[in-house]
């Protein structure tokens, strides 16, 4: 019992550490046709180097995204964030979301280094049903890798690091902010560690109402009836589902039927409506 009781004192102990803060190098990329393209590298011991290229900015004006507004939902540091923004151009706007306040501060870093290429607004809190204070839960102390709602679950992830973040019902918070921007909008990235088709039902209406290309993750850890349950959600918004093997082509992207949710343990998705004329694959 003595045992056991030290165990779970040193448990406790290792889940309420005060996290580490690590500090940002900057890296400067020459980009052809883009100049030097500067990013603040966070130096968390979990976070791979982030790189931008020609092809990845290329890739989301072959959305259609210039001039228009993109949604980034779970921006991490800005390593979609600011390429979706220099491809939406002088009259674009990147409206971002990150929760994790340790994480935004490093996002921050990256527009405020970016501030002449891209038009990015950044804002601290989750995609929610309703607006409140909520729990995620992440796998490491210092709050890396991605956060689950504690609504959701935590012990099939072994994520048990909690951190107190603000939630938005994004639909509300776009109608009374950016209700002049809504029906630019064109593009909508979603990377939620699994909780992306919860986030597709609070903006089901913008969805349908504008048909925006929307490009979501099939994440790792979701089980048989999630993975179809995401497919669900998107084919009954009238959308058709490509698997996306990186963000620099859009050249030979393959369909994916419902039962090909469960062919590849991690992947990311392409979406877009049935309305589409953006030509990619089979559409």
């Amino acid at each position: 019992m003595l045992r056991f009781i030290k165990q779970l004192s040193a448990r406790i102990r290792k889940y309420k550490s005060v996290p580490v803060e690590y500090s940002t190098v900057i890296s400067n990329m020459e980009v052809e046709g883009y100049g030097i393209i500067s990013f603040a590298q966070w130096q968390h011991p979990k976070e791979e180097p982030k790189k931008i290229t020609q092809k990845n900015i290329e890739f989301y004006k072959g959305l259609g995204v210039e001039g228009k507004i993109i949604i980034d939902i779970g921006t991490h540091t800005g390593d979609t964030t600011v390429p979706m923004g220099i491809a939406a151009g002088d009259r674009g706007l990147v409206i971002g979301l990150e929760p994790n306040k340790y994480v935004f501060k490093v996002l921050e870093e990256n527009i405020s280094l970016n501030k002449s290429k891209a038009n990015i607004d950044a804002f601290c809190f989750a995609a929610t049903d309703e607006d409140g204070d909520y729990v995620f839960n992440y796998s490491d102390p210092s709050f890396c890798n991605g956060g689950y709602l504690s609504e959701i679950e935590n012990k099939n992830h072994n994520h048990f690091y909690p951190l107190d973040v603000k939630g938005k019902n994004l639909s509300l918070f776009l109608e009374n902010n950016y209700a002049d921007k809504i029906a630019d909008i064109s593009l909508i990235k979603i990377d939620a560690e699994g909780y992306d088709k919860e986030i597709i039902k609070t903006i089901s209406k913008i969805i349908r109402e504008q048909k925006t290309v929307l490009m979501v993750e099939c994440y790792k850890k979701l089980n048989f009836d999630e993975r179809e349950e995401l497919f669900d959600v998107l084919e009954k918004l009238n959308y058709t589902l490509y698997r996306l093997l990186d963000c620099e082509s859009l050249k030979g992207l393959k369909n994916i039927d419902r039962k090909q949710m469960h062919l590849t343990k991690h992947f990311e998705i392409l979406a877009l409506h049935e309305e589409s004329e953006l030509n990619v694959g089979d559409h």
